[in-house]
């Protein structure tokens, strides 16, 4: 899994993809606090990552797009898939080269609060749900791009479904319907439901399992994928 860890996150940054999309983040992240800095108030940073979700959810189908279709295209995948690691391996080696991207952007982010800090008193404890939010999301929505790059050879339309689900749920408990049970069911499946508990500052093992169970599952689906591509 380490050696994969490596490879991938090392490719991230031979080719512009890593470097643009950590460069784009912090330079929103600065945009945002700029803006904040301007009202003179720290009260209002926790918001600059609610508004960052929106970004996000354009830049993690960008990591995740190419993570089985780069392999496919520079005819390494049956290279990979005859190697000594294991199927699981590979591909929580790539899930944690993109979940590191993602980390970096995130805790990135937390640089101007440091300096803001000596002159002021930001809300930590927001500021770090809202971290810990934002990180849970993009763990999730990292493990679904994984298993959508792994269902197409097309790098653009697996970025495109992944930001068309990231979208949906996000925005699912929104929809109006007069069905009671669906408007249960759809706010369960929320991610902004779930992202918005910890943002306020309340701490939900529920809402983390709830997380940890995406990427268990969607993991265990790209498994299942990538074994059914190596037995073919």
């Amino acid at each position: 899994m380490l050696v994969i860890a490596k490879k991938d996150f090392r490719q991230y940054f031979t080719s512009p993809v890593g470097y643009v999309c950590v460069a784009v983040v912090l330079a929103l992240y600065g945009f945002f606090y700029y803006e904040v800095i301007s009202t003179r108030s720290s009260g209002y940073i926790p918001g600059i990552y609610s508004s960052m979700l929106v970004w996000c959810m354009m830049i993690i189908p960008i990591l995740t797009m190419r993570t089985f279709n780069e392999e496919e295209k520079n005819r390494t995948d049956q290279l990979l898939l005859t190697s000594p690691v294991s199927i699981p391996g590979i591909v929580t080696g790539k899930f944690a080269a993109a979940a590191l991207v993602f980390t970096i952007m995130t805790l990135g982010s937390l640089l101007p609060c440091f300096f803001i800090s000596a002159f002021g008193s930001p809300p930590w404890a927001l500021i770090i749900g809202n971290v810990i939010a934002s990180l849970a999301y993009g763990f999730a929505m990292i493990a679904i791009g994984l298993f959508v790059s792994s269902m197409t050879s097309s790098q653009i339309i697996a970025a495109i479904i992944t930001f068309a689900v990231s979208m949906m749920l996000i925005l699912i408990d929104h929809i109006p319907g007069g069905n009671t049970l669906l408007n249960k069911a759809a706010g369960w499946i929320s991610f902004r439901a779930r992202y918005d508990s910890f943002a306020q500052g309340r701490f939900s093992i529920c809402d983390l399992a709830f997380f940890i169970s995406v990427i268990a599952i969607f993991l265990f689906l790209t498994v299942r994928r990538i074994e059914s591509r190596r037995w073919r």
